[in-house]
This record gives structure tokens, C-alpha cells and sequence, in this order.
């Protein structure tokens, strides 16, 4: 059997790394070193570059904590990322020489939270399908909740009557630079009164983050009559288009500017060219939510969760 070479990722490596993430079948700018180390204080980083000879055919972004290795925790998905020109055998290939290599590093478990299929650049089902051929077992699976723009879109009839209705009522629709306001005025007190939280992201990391991907992370936010009523956080890689956040105030609630918000980007990024909108996941049986989603054009998807032990 073909063996590879594994390396730990290092900083001498962040062009390779980002240059491989560009042109892979399945990465997104999540895996740019430069999203990923935002929030390096909290992770113990144990990202491996899988070699073919001198070529680099795969990486994976991971972290180590207590002996086990996790697909980034500071992510939302992930898994191998892959060259595309590697198949599948080369793949299980290496998957085994990448258990080889954490044995030896004295890891236990690893865990692997996968990319959406609608993610992929390229169909990229390899890992998960041998990785699971090495004994890795399902211990969750979310829904997650997309639009995908080639099938017609769904949106229920009470909510169109309503965004109808409300079209000549003033509401202003604007891209914000700054995301303070939106951050300050909605969604950190309506985080912490509606689920007594706060976003995975500080205002200062989004800012910052923002500042390093001006085309892929934007603010959008609705007025009337000068106040703020809601605002919807996007995330954007080459072909999908999420809804990292979004929250309303209690008089947007009364106006349902939210709703009226979400269906015009809908409409925005359909016509930018965009494959899929997603909605992030739904969890716990969270019926609410999930109708909430279904009834603005979403479909369900599901995002896997696997764990190995050695």
C-alpha cells in the first residue's frame, strides 16, 4: 500500500495551507490560517498536511485537547480537506496512514463534524465513507436547514403576504461596515434575554475578522423611521451563502422585520448567482425553529457527527 508523509501544520506553511484551501474540492474560507487562528488562545491547534511525495493532496484542521483530536472545534464543520485530483482509494490510503501517525502521537479519539454536502466544490464523500470503514461511528446528527436555489423556492404564503405588504412602509435595507450597532443594540441583548447567551463571535473578533475577509463576511440591517429592527450576519463562500446570524428587536418583532429582512436577501443572493442559502442547524427537537426555517423556502439537510477510538 501507498504510504504518505504527515506533517504537522506550521507557520512557514500558512501560504501552502490557504493556496491548497483555494483550490480544494471541498474547502471553504473557514479553513483560511487566518479564520482558524482568530481564536488560537483557545485551541491547541493539530492541523496535519498530508503529502504525496513533494505534492501536498490533502490537509485536515483539527485541534488536540486531553488526548483527543477533534475536526476544529473553532469551526462549524469539518473533516479532510482534498486535492482534486485524488480518488478514492488514495483517500482510505490516507485515512490509515493518518491513524498510524496519531497512534503514534499517543491520541486516543478523534472526532469529525462534517461539511454539508452543499459545501463541497466537488462531490467529496470519501472521508466520511472510509473513515466509517475504520470503525468510526454516528453519535449525532443536526438538521441543517438550506435553500437550494435550482429547485423552487418555498416561502409560505402567510409570510409573502406579509414581506408584500410591508414593502411600501419605509422599511430602509442597508450593508453596514460598522457591525457594532447591530452587535450592541440587538443581538447581545436578545441572545442573553430570549437564551442567556452571547454570540460565538465578540464584536471584536468579527470586526476583526470582517477586516481580513471584506468579501465574504457582511452586515446587512433594517430600519424604520431611523431605529434599527434587525439585522442578519453573512457568511458567503463561493457557492452558499449563511445566515450566521440574526436577531430582532421587540418592536421589529411587532413589524416582522426579520422575516422581511431574510426574504430580501433570499431574493438578493438567487440572483446573484448563489447555489444554496443556508440557515445553520436546528438541534433538541426545537420544532419552533424548525418550522420557523421550513416556512421561509428551507429544505433539511443533515450535518453528521463521527467519532474513532484507537
Amino acid at each position: 500500500m501507498h504510504t504518505y508523509t504527515i506533517k504537522q501544520y506550521q507557520k512557514d506553511n500558512y501560504s501552502l495551507w490557504n493556496t491548497f484551501i483555494d483550490d480544494s474540492k471541498n474547502g471553504t474560507f473557514l479553513f483560511h490560517r487566518d479564520f482558524m487562528e482568530y481564536h488560537s488562545d483557545r485551541f491547541q491547534d493539530f492541523s496535519l498536511m498530508i503529502y504525496d511525495q513533494s505534492k501536498l493532496v490533502a490537509v485536515f484542521p483539527a485541534n488536540i485537547m486531553n488526548e483527543e483530536v477533534h475536526s476544529h472545534l473553532g469551526l462549524t464543520y469539518g473533516g479532510l480537506l482534498l486535492g482534486n485530483s485524488i480518488g478514492g482509494e488514495k483517500v482510505k490510503n490516507v485515512i490509515s496512514d493518518i491513524i498510524v501517525f496519531l497512534r503514534t502521537h499517543k491520541v486516543v479519539s478523534i472526532y469529525i463534524k462534517s461539511i454539508p454536502v452543499f459545501y463541497h466544490q466537488r462531490p467529496s464523500n470519501e472521508f466520511t465513507f472510509f473513515f466509517s470503514e475504520f470503525g468510526a461511528k454516528l453519535y449525532r446528527r443536526d438538521l441543517n436547514l438550506a435553500i437550494n436555489y435550482s429547485l423552487p423556492i418555498t416561502i409560505h404564503k402567510s409570510k409573502l403576504k406579509h414581506y408584500e405588504k410591508r414593502k411600501g412602509i419605509g422599511y430602509v435595507l442597508e450593508e453596514a461596515d460598522d457591525f457594532s450597532e447591530f452587535w450592541n443594540d440587538v443581538l447581545i441583548p436578545r441572545l442573553e434575554e430570549k437564551h442567556h447567551t452571547k454570540p460565538v463571535h465578540s464584536l471584536e473578533e468579527i470586526h476583526l475578522l470582517r477586516k481580513k475577509f471584506p468579501d465574504s463576511i457582511k452586515q446587512f440591517v433594517i430600519r424604520l423611521d431611523n431605529e434599527i429592527l434587525a439585522g442578519i450576519t453573512i457568511f458567503k463562500t463561493k457557492k452558499v451563502v449563511k445566515s450566521q446570524y440574526g436577531a430582532v428587536t421587540t418592536n421589529g418583532e411587532k413589524h416582522r422585520a426579520l422575516d422581511y429582512l431574510f426574504i430580501s436577501l433570499i431574493n438578493k443572493y438567487k440572483e446573484d448567482g448563489y447555489e444554496f442559502f443556508d440557515m445553520g442547524t436546528v438541534t433538541e427537537n426545537n420544532f419552533g425553529l424548525l418550522k420557523q426555517k421550513e416556512e421561509l423556502g428551507c429544505e433539511i439537510y443533515t450535518q453528521d457527527f463521527y467519532k474513532l477510538d484507537f
